[in-house]
């Protein structure tokens, strides 16, 4: 479906901010990052995505995760303690971001060492709910939401509380955007969508036992 890849843009389109334009078909709403977060949740299964595609024409994409049919009265259930890798209290957690794909993708990341996970849309909720719950350990905050941008909701968020653990969320790398970010009051940063290991380490160096 769709207009086709060019076989030089094949390995790239999984790249954040990567898309195909054609003068021949409409303008392409999105920003290029749905196809990242898609592999993200294909490797996070320890499976793959990949794509065929002839331009002009259009493209399938497939994807493949491990499955093991095991029989019934063979399984053995394992309680396994989300706390096996990492050595931290439960926390409640606020996941402030606009783009439901990634607030899920979020979502799925840090559930493992979460008590309670709030959700907020943009910049305003996600300060309400920090005044009606002071007792939110971190706050994952997506930098470019509507309404109030993620930068004016940890200045007011930092008006009432000093202790929470702020990380700034964005797709955009850039150098400035980060000191903006840690000048405003986060306290670190990380780039979307998110990396398992790179989330774990921050999460694990600020709140471990």
């Amino acid at each position: 479906m769709g207009i086709g890849i060019p076989p030089d843009k094949l390995n790239a389109i999984f790249d954040r901010f990567v898309q195909v334009e054609s003068k021949n078909t409409k303008s392409i709403h999105g920003v290029g990052l749905g196809l990242a977060i898609a592999k993200s949740y294909a490797e996070m299964l320890e499976g793959k995505l990949w794509v065929e595609s002839e331009f002009g024409k259009g493209s399938t994409f497939y994807f493949s995760i491990p499955y093991n049919n095991v029989p019934e009265e063979k399984l053995e259930v394992i309680n396994i303690s989300p706390d096996n890798d990492l050595n931290i209290k439960k926390l409640k957690i606020l996941i402030a971001d606009d783009d439901e794909s990634s607030l899920m993708l979020t979502n799925v990341l840090v559930d493992k060492f979460s008590k309670k996970i709030f959700h907020a849309k943009n910049g305003f909720e996600a300060v309400e709910t920090c005044q009606h719950n002071h007792d939110i350990d971190l706050i994952l905050m997506d930098i470019k939401m509507p309404v109030m941008h993620g930068n004016d909701a940890v200045r007011k968020i930092r008006e009432f509380n000093k202790e929470v653990y702020i990380i700034a969320q964005t797709a955009y790398a850039y150098e400035e955007d980060k000191k903006k970010a840690i000048h405003d009051g986060c306290d670190d940063y990380i780039t979307k969508p998110l990396n398992q290991a790179m989330l774990n380490r921050l999460i694990n160096n600020h709140f471990k036992e």
